[in-house]
């Protein structure tokens, strides 16, 4: 992973001072509420509905044992013993004292971390494939291009106050884990016929208020020109994205209203002024920042079939059903990629506790090589482990709570903090996540549903993703009380696609017999259980999930 050099540490160390002189000016009184929050924006502080919240950055959802371990000090030492990793592959922690702020920066920053540009009008923390670097379907590594985009739009001064918050995804794999098609800019990474790697760039997707899947503007960028692209983009909507309305505000809406053709016409005029800058990307700059990326020289390849692993798979079938859905193959021969599962049954989405934090920093530094991933999906990733040391990290995991066999089934629910902790939110999310995970328990009956994403928001601000869960969930409110509208046929992948509303709202009780009609159905008119829930009802369309809702019209 990247390291920070002299002018990164002396950056975010300044930063820190800097953030400590305006927390004692807010907690002296000497500024407002008001005049504070711009401030603490900048710094990744929130004001929610019971406290400060502190968002911190995880660029590209890589992190190592020692970032780790802060994270759980932290947790442990200035909040309630745990923290919350978000779909932006951060983590936010809930509790945290105003005063006590710089000081966790300070730790932060101690381990190469910083919540800067976690918020605001600006370009946010730039995400990536979760299995990036080790997936066998990879065209190449997406995270060296994330870090090259990180360091160009760190307090880029152009960039600082756009229309509204900005966001960029890049990708490597044809299979498109990192949902690139919406966010504000997606970039997957591709090579051409001649070989050479470039990017297909996507544009104005995003979810919220008014969900669109992004359009493609170009079809080959080549990687050198990634950061002048970039800048033409980020230019066009600087000065012609909308500020007179929040809630029109970002570059989806622009692409929208100003039509994607002669979106891309202004991106290129602007990009055939600015290319042949000193934006231009050297090959050898590339090169560099790729070798950060570097697969372990130890990492060799291994025997493809373990005895070990065989043999513990046969004698231990909940091991078993770990394997078989927590496991995909990785890159080199003898190793695999490791889902660790923050969906226990019953348990808030995203959550760990510092002493779980502290364990899966263990297990890295001991069997993955020292890296750790946080993926979108609100899960942990060990991206190298040795197919032999698979029983051992399982075991491990077992004992403190994080092997649930359930990546991608139906209690792998990606669910937003809700109206338990956010100031915005009109409903809660995480209850109805806790409860369908127990009703959805049962691992066979889990097993048998196959493949279904479920993703809950508690607001229209989407910060589930629920317009591109297979079953979506959005909270509202209506005369003060709590119901749920359902959207169907939502994807974040290759093929993205937003949810269709399936008809009016449920209850907080009702909407979880919903889910189980809506699942009931689909085992009844699947085509075998090849067919997942997503591919019937794109078959099939809403009418017979909805009429088992709502009965006949």
């Amino acid at each position: 992973m990247y390291r920070y050099d002299e002018f990164d540490q002396e950056f975010v160390n300044e930063r820190v001072a800097q953030f400590r002189g305006q927390v004692e000016r807010r907690v002296s009184g000497e500024l407002t509420e008001e005049q504070f929050k711009p401030l603490r924006l900048q710094n990744g502080v929130y004001l929610q509905l019971h406290a400060y919240m502190l968002r911190i950055a995880v660029p590209y959802g890589t992190l190592n044992p020692a970032q780790l371990r802060m994270l759980a000090f932290i947790a442990r030492k200035y909040d309630r013993g745990y923290g919350h990793f978000t779909t932006r592959q951060n983590l936010q922690f809930n509790w945290p004292a105003l005063k006590d702020i710089p000081d966790i920066l300070g730790h932060l920053a101690s381990v190469e971390m910083h919540a800067i540009q976690t918020s605001g009008n600006c370009i946010r923390n730039v995400t990536a494939d979760h299995f990036a670097g080790a997936a066998r379907d990879e065209v190449a590594d997406p995270r060296p291009y994330a870090e090259i985009l990180r360091q160009w739009s760190s307090l880029h001064p152009e960039f600082l106050f756009l229309p509204r918050k900005f966001k960029i995804a890049v990708t490597g794999s044809e299979h498109d884990r990192a949902a690139v098609k919406v966010h504000d800019i997606g970039l997957h990474l591709r090579r051409n016929e001649a070989g050479k790697l470039g990017f297909t760039v996507y544009v104005g997707g995003g979810l919220g208020r008014t969900p669109f899947v992004g359009h493609k503007i170009r079809d080959f960028l080549p990687e050198e020109d990634l950061l002048s692209y970039s800048e033409a983009i980020l230019r066009v909507y600087n000065q012609f994205g909308r500020r007179d309305n929040k809630f029109k505000a970002r570059i989806k809406i622009l692409v929208h209203e100003t039509g994607a053709a002669e979106i891309a016409r202004q991106v290129e005029e602007e990009w055939d002024r600015i290319r042949h800058s000193a934006l231009e990307l050297p090959e050898g700059e590339i090169r560099r920042i790729q070798a950060y990326f570097a697969l372990p020289a130890a990492l060799t390849p291994r025997p493809a079939d373990s005895v070990v692993l065989s043999r513990a798979r046969a004698a231990d079938a909940a091991f078993a059903a770990w394997v078989d859905q927590n496991i995909v193959p990785h890159r080199v021969t003898g190793h695999a990629i490791v889902t660790v599962s923050l969906k226990p049954i019953g348990g808030t989405p995203g959550d760990a506790t510092a002493e779980q934090m502290e364990l899966i920093a263990d297990l890295a530094e001991r069997y993955s090589y020292s890296e750790v991933r946080v993926s979108h999906e609100q899960n942990l990733i060990l991206a190298h482990v040795a197919l032999d040391d698979l029983p051992a990290v399982y075991e491990a995991l077992r004992d403190n709570g994080l092997a649930t066999a359930n990546a991608g089934l139906v209690t792998d629910i990606i669910a937003c903090p809700g109206l338990d902790y956010c100031a915005l939110a009109n409903a809660r999310s995480i209850p109805i996540a806790q409860r369908i995970s127990e009703r959805f328990a049962d691992h066979a009956r889990q097993k048998e549903i196959g493949e279904l994403k479920i993703k809950i928001s508690g607001c229209i601000n989407a910060c589930g993703h629920h317009h591109v869960g297979h079953i979506g969930i959005l909270g509202v409110e209506k005369k003060g009380e709590e119901f749920y509208q359902l959207t169907l046929g939502g994807s974040g992948d290759e093929h993205a696609s937003i949810g269709e509303i399936i008809g009016p709202g449920f209850s907080s009780d009702g909407v979880i017999d919903a889910v189980e009609t809506l699942v009931d159905t689909y085992l009844k008119v699947r085509e075998g259980p090849g067919e997942n829930f997503l591919a019937a009802y794109r078959r099939l369309g809403k009418e017979p999930f909805k009429e088992a809702l709502y009965g006949a019209a």
